[in-house]
C-alpha cells in the first residue's frame, strides 16, 4: 500500500518566484559573477574557498572575513529565527576531521569536493553514477529550512539547498526486495585526518528504511544560505533528515544503495547501546549521556524545550505507527 505523506508547509520552502529569482542569479554565479551583482544583494564577492570550481547554480562558500549571507527568508514554518551562517559553518560534529567542533572549519579548509562522484546502486533496477554537477542541474535544487537537532542536545535553524532524495531513488528504480538504504562517506585519511583514528569503523556508515527515504522532507543537500556546502558541513553532498538526531544526516556521500538487511552505522557499531538504528528526536527517551526533553539552540542563553521528531510530527508520525518508539529508538 503507497504511504502519502503531508504537505511541508509552505513556509518551509521559498516560494517558486523568489527562489527562481535567486537562481537566475546564481546561474551567473561562480567565477563568473560580478562583484557589482554581489554588491546590489549587500554581500562583497568573496574568494571560493578552494580553487576547484564548485559547479553550477552555487555561488563559492565566502570566507570568515565577509559579511553574513542572507536567506530569502529569516524564520522557519515554527517562528524560530535562522542560526547565523558564521555559526552554521563554525561549530560542527565532523569526526572525519576531528572531534573538537570548533576544529572542523580550520582543518577542512583544504578539503577537495570537487570533481566528485556518487555511485547510486544495489537493488535498483537502473543504478546510475552522477558528478556532483549532475545533480546539480538535473535536479531542481530548492531552499528548505529545516531545524538541526544534534543527540548532544543543542540544534541550529539552517536554510539549506537541495534536492529531495526520492526523485534520485525514483531514478534509479528500487526493485522489491530493496527495504532499507545505504549511505556511506568518502574515505581518505589524507583528507580526513579523523580517519586515522582506529577506534570507528569507517568510513561513516548511515541508514533509512526506504519509506523513510522516500519521505518528501528528506533533502540531499548541495548548499547552504544560497552558497555551496562549505567542507566543514559535508561538501559536496550530505543528507538532511530533519526530524532525527543530527548524526543521522551523513556527509560527504560517495556511496548509495539499496539493500534488503538493515546497515549497521557506524555510531550502532561503536556504541550500540547508546545509538539506535531510528535515532528519531524524542524528548521522552534520554541518551545515556544527555537528557533530550530540552536544548539549547545556538546563539540563545536559556534552553528551550524539545519537540517530538523535532516538530515534524505531523509529516512523518505515520513511518512509525504501532512502534515501540522507546524500543526503536
Amino acid at each position: 500500500m503507497k504511504t502519502r505523506f503531508p504537505a511541508i508547509p509552505s513556509s518551509e520552502i521559498t516560494t517558486e518566484g523568489v527562489y527562481l529569482s535567486r537562481r537566475k542569479a546564481l546561474r551567473l554565479g561562480g567565477a563568473a559573477l560580478s562583484a557589482a551583482a554581489l554588491a546590489a544583494c549587500g554581500v562583497n564577492a568573496p574568494p571560493p574557498t578552494t580553487s576547484a570550481p564548485i559547479g553550477p547554480m552555487l555561488t563559492p562558500a565566502p570566507t570568515p572575513d565577509t559579511r553574513e549571507p542572507v536567506a530569502a527568508k529569516q524564520t522557519d514554518e515554527l517562528g524560530d529565527k535562522l542560526t547565523p551562517y558564521s555559526s552554521v559553518t563554525t561549530y560542527n560534529n565532523f569526526y572525519e576531521f576531528s572531534t573538537s567542533k570548533e576544529a572542523v572549519a580550520s582543518l577542512s579548509k583544504n578539503f577537495k569536493g570537487w570533481p566528485w562522484q556518487v555511485t547510486v546502486g544495489g537493488l535498483v533496477n537502473n543504478p546510475k553514477t552522477y558528478d556532483i554537477d549532475d545533480l546539480r542541474r538535473k535536479f531542481d535544487q530548492e531552499e528548505r529550512i529545516y531545524r538541526l537537532r544534534c543527540v548532544e542536545a543543542w540544534s541550529m535553524v539552517i536554510p539549506w539547498v537541495g534536492f529531495p532524495l526520492s526523485k534520485l531513488l525514483k531514478e534509479v528504480e528500487p526493485n522489491a526486495k530493496a527495504k532499507y538504504v545505504r549511505f556511506e562517506s568518502l574515505q581518505d585519511p589524507a583528507q580526513f585526518p579523523g580517519q586515522r583514528d582506529p577506534f570507528y569503523r569507517w568510513p561513516y556508515v548511515e541508514g533509512l528504511r526506504l519509506d523513510e527515504a522516500m519521505n518528501d522532507l528528506t533533502l540531499m543537500v548541495t548548499g547552504l544560505y544560497g552558497k555551496a556546502l562549505p567542507a566543514a558541513n559535508g561538501a559536496p553532498l550530505r543528507l538532511a533528515v530533519p526530524w532525527k538526531y543530527g548524526f543521522k544526516s551523513i556527509k560527504s556521500i560517495v556511496k548509495i544503495e539499496l539493500v534488503e538487511e538493515q546497515p549497521t552505522s557506524l555510531w550502532m557499531s561503536a556504541a550500540s547501546n547508546e545509538y539506535g538504528f531510528y535515532s528519531n528526536v524524542n524528548p521522552s527517551v534520554s541518551h545515556p549521556r544527555w537528557l533530550q526533553d530540552t536544548e539549547r539552540r545556538i546563539g540563545e542563553l536559556s534552553r528551550r524545550k524539545s519537540l517530538m521528531f523535532n516538530g515534524y510530527e505531523a509529516q512523518v508520525q505515520d513511518l512509525y505507527k504501532g512502534m515501540d518508539l522507546k524500543r526503536n529508538y
